[in-house]
């Protein structure tokens, strides 16, 4: 039997554009096909010249093609969306921002868009990993523990809002910039993480030397104009202290869950309980301590509290929220971070993997919230 356009359109179908994660038939990227014995030719519209995952796509495409008996050949020809076709995209992605033009939601910058983490319906958990001060590990915990919830299967978003000591790209080893497709940002991804961070927007050894407002307005505009396509999980890698963007983030994210990430020693403790009388004050509920760098393994095999023991446990304890466990002191830890190899994915058995898998498990199941939102759901009078 002859292999046609339609059996070639329904092997597509399943082929999703690795960044937007829909169908390139959906999505309008299938183009001309011509079948010639053996042999497919076929032309796939790109969303943006140069994209970066152009390979991507090529091996996805072919691999769907190639399956068809009889076909053994695919000649693959690349053209570019025209801009009204991107806005189509954007607009069947993530909206018409007129549309929701006078609603009563949080609204965005980018022409009225809306927060959609912030709307009753979202069931997407916002997670803040917040700490007193710099220095206890609170981003190498945010890579981290975002890969865990994507290895138990959630989809997973981080946004990178320490403005001033970004580091969350190069943290999970992403490898490109985010696309732009009709002032629709699509963030890239890595290690099943998708991330937005200021790191992509300036110069890495360049401060960000921006009043209050401008920093409002960047958070504002990675809540709205980025495609998230609802995750079940959003971790925001606050900044330390209890400033302009903390205040910024309660704001925007009302029903956030805020986690304060502590080390053992008491000073530690003292100004990480800083950062969670902040969120008491402004209505963002605290739910759970992480304490980082909580001992050393050493050859011997013996357990060595460098920075002490208990500060986690009594941080929690005076908080009234769960103590959710601890993470060890391990270099393999710091150098994955560095070296953009977060340790939970190359190395997810390891003493401090396994740590903070389990952190993860804590949050996912016995920290879910019990209360759920459905906006359809009304009280007649």
């Amino acid at each position: 039997m002859s292999i046609t356009d339609a059996d070639v359109i329904e092997v597509l179908r399943p082929v999703e554009d690795p960044e937007l994660h829909r169908s390139i038939v959906d999505l309008g990227m299938v183009r001309g096909i011509a079948i010639d014995g053996p042999v497919v030719a076929i032309q796939i519209a790109l969303t943006v010249a140069g994209c970066p995952l152009r390979n991507e796509i090529q091996n996805r495409v072919t691999n769907a093609i190639v399956a068809l008996d009889g076909i053994d050949r695919v000649d693959l020809d690349f053209t570019v969306m025209t801009d009204e076709e991107r806005a189509g995209i954007r607009e069947l992605l993530h909206g018409d921002p007129a549309s929701t033009a006078g609603t009563n939601q949080s609204h965005g910058h980018a022409e009225g868009r809306v927060i959609p983490f912030a709307d009753a319906s979202s069931s997407t958990r916002v997670l803040l990993i917040a700490s007193g001060k710099g220095g206890v590990g609170k981003s190498s915990i945010t890579t981290n523990l975002s890969i865990a919830l994507a290895q138990r299967g959630h989809k997973v978003a981080v946004v990178d809002a320490d403005v001033w000591g970004f580091s969350i790209p190069r943290m999970l080893g992403v490898d490109h910039t985010p696309t732009i497709i009709d002032e629709m940002i699509v963030p890239p991804e890595a290690h099943g993480v998708r991330c937005i961070s200021m790191g992509f927007f300036v110069e890495e050894d360049q401060p960000v030397i921006w009043r209050g407002p401008m920093l409002h307005k960047a958070l504002e505009q990675f809540l709205t104009d980025v495609f998230w396509d609802e995750p079940d999980f959003l971790l925001v890698d606050l900044p330390p202290g209890t400033g302009d963007i903390a205040l910024s983030i309660a704001q925007f994210l009302p029903r956030a869950e805020l986690y304060v990430v502590t080390t053992p020693q008491p000073a530690a403790q003292k100004v990480a309980q800083r950062a969670a009388f902040m969120a008491e004050k402004v209505n963002i509920e605290v739910k759970g301590v992480i304490e980082n760098m909580s001992w050393f393994t050493g050859d011997d095999g013996k357990r060595y509290e460098l920075f002490g023991a208990g500060g986690g446990a009594e941080l929690a304890e005076r908080l009234g929220v769960r103590f959710v466990g601890q993470v060890p002191l391990v270099t393999a830890l710091r150098q994955g971070s560095d070296d953009g190899n977060p340790i939970v994915a190359v190395d997810p058995e390891s003493e401090a993997a396994l740590a903070i898998r389990a952190l993860a498990e804590v949050i996912d199941l016995e920290l879910a919230p019990t209360r759920r939102y459905n906006a359809g759901l009304k009280l007649l009078g």
